[in-house]
């Protein structure tokens, strides 16, 4: 894979909002080209240029004389604070237009005391540009939280089994607010598909998942691009990102005794994901004697 799309699949997704315009948006840029990914979450528009295409600046800019390299160091000045919601954005401006089967988005800004413009043409992205930037992502993702939530179950079980060792010891409880019931797996899934799903999937403008899920986003496209590149090294002909849904740090959700241990936890914002340690081993309890499980000292 070329270095900008590679770099490109590597890079979050930003939520920008121009006019009446709500898009996802990434971007690459290097000194030998760029690469942007735009989505309206009903179509995705893909644009990918080297230095050699400098036509457009050369039309558009036609007082600036500068090298490709200092257009696009430029584009990556103006476009990072749009990119990266920084609070205190550039002085550039931005518009886009749709046209028949592409999308334009205008960049208006200075370079060197003259005015700067910048057309970025997107056209309609490849099903394998979606599929990779966004199908098999998202399905990673969905297979880490999956892994993640069983963790945490398995966390919750061995909790109940703690309180209630203590119990079996005499300690009790100083508040009773804070006294809670055994955790029962399946109908908590149950309470949350009736109570929480509706809330919880609902996509709108897309701001949610960027504002949330970005770390775990970011960590799922490394993973598939290692994996890849093993393939490739090892002379797989099986490279595409799907191949990294079966990869030996993946875990299939028919298979819950081996949780992924690469797994990364939820995402923090601004923060980068860390891996988990893998499943926690159940303590050996000292009693010997079991009993059926209660409420918190009930």
């Amino acid at each position: 894979m070329e270095e900008l799309e590679q770099g490109l699949l590597m890079q979050p997704w930003a939520w920008l909002q121009l006019a009446e315009n709500s898009l996802l948006a990434k971007a690459y840029i290097t000194k030998q080209g760029y690469a942007l990914l735009i989505s309206d979450l009903q179509e995705v528009w893909h644009e990918q240029v080297d230095a050699g295409v400098v036509s457009q600046a050369k039309e558009l800019n036609k007082r600036l004389t500068a090298p490709p390299e200092a257009f696009l160091c430029h584009l990556d000045d103006v476009l990072r604070p749009l990119l990266k919601d920084i609070g205190c954005p550039g002085k550039a401006t931005f518009s886009c237009d749709h046209v028949v089967e592409a999308l334009i988005l205008l960049v208006r800004s200075e370079l060197s005391g003259l005015p700067f413009y910048w057309n970025f043409h997107c056209i309609l992205a490849s099903p394998s540009l979606v599929s990779q930037h966004l199908i098999c992502p998202l399905m990673g993702m969905s297979l880490a939280l999956q892994c993640q939530v069983r963790e945490l179950a398995t966390l919750l079980h061995m909790k109940d089994l703690e309180i209630q060792d203590y119990q079996e010891s005499g300690a009790t409880l100083s508040q009773d607010r804070l006294k809670t019931e055994p955790f029962e797996e399946k109908s908590f899934l149950e309470q949350f598909m009736v109570e929480k799903l509706p809330e919880a999937c609902s996509v709108g403008d897309g701001k949610a998942f960027i504002t949330n899920l970005q770390n775990l986003y970011v960590a799922v496209t490394r993973q598939e691009g290692q994996v890849r590149q093993q393939h490739q090294d090892a002379g797989d002909p099986q490279t595409s990102s799907s191949a990294s849904l079966q990869g030996p740090d993946s875990q299939l959700p028919n298979q819950p005794e081996e949780p992924v241990s690469s797994a990364p936890s939820l995402p923090v914002p601004d923060r980068e994901p860390t891996d988990t340690s893998g499943p926690v081993k159940r303590p050996q309890l000292s009693k010997v004697k079991r009993k059926k499980l209660r409420g918190l000292f009930s």
